[in-house]
């Protein structure tokens, strides 16, 4: 049985945008997380320097600017939560993206992808549970 071209078209053009979604989406995670790293460095640097009360050197841009230390992690810790909070809303909306591409593919949806992580209390009644 032919199909009519123009719906296939249609039919691959939707994938295509879908596929191009889910990748875009990824790669703003991969980007983020490099980010995210970055700060974790820098917050370790600043951890390890023995000298607590003095300047750090930070850059925005292609300007250096020296500020106190105390002040450049906690822009940096206020950096990094923010970074965290965008990388899971990022991982949600990629989870949605991915069922809306494979739902278009006729492919079946994901098990076992739609999980989240236990939280600490969640964690701790588990524990509190196992050892009796």
């Amino acid at each position: 049985m032919a199909r009519d071209p123009a719906f296939v078209l249609r039919y691959l053009a939707e994938v295509e945008e879908l596929a191009e979604d889910v990748l875009a989406a990824r790669q703003q995670i991969v980007d983020l997380d490099v980010k995210r790293n970055r700060n974790r460095e820098a917050l370790r640097a600043l951890h390890k320097d023995p000298e607590p009360g003095g300047k750090a050197m930070v850059c925005f841009g292609s300007t250096f600017v020296e500020l106190p230390k105390a002040k450049t992690e906690e822009m940096l810790q206020k950096d990094q939560e923010h970074l965290d909070e965008e990388i899971n809303n990022l991982q949600k909306e990629l989870r949605v993206k991915v069922n809306r591409l494979f739902e278009a593919q006729g492919k079946p949806e994901l098990k076992g992808f739609n999980l989240n992580p236990m939280t600490a209390e969640e964690m701790k009644l588990i524990n509190r549970i196992l050892e009796g």
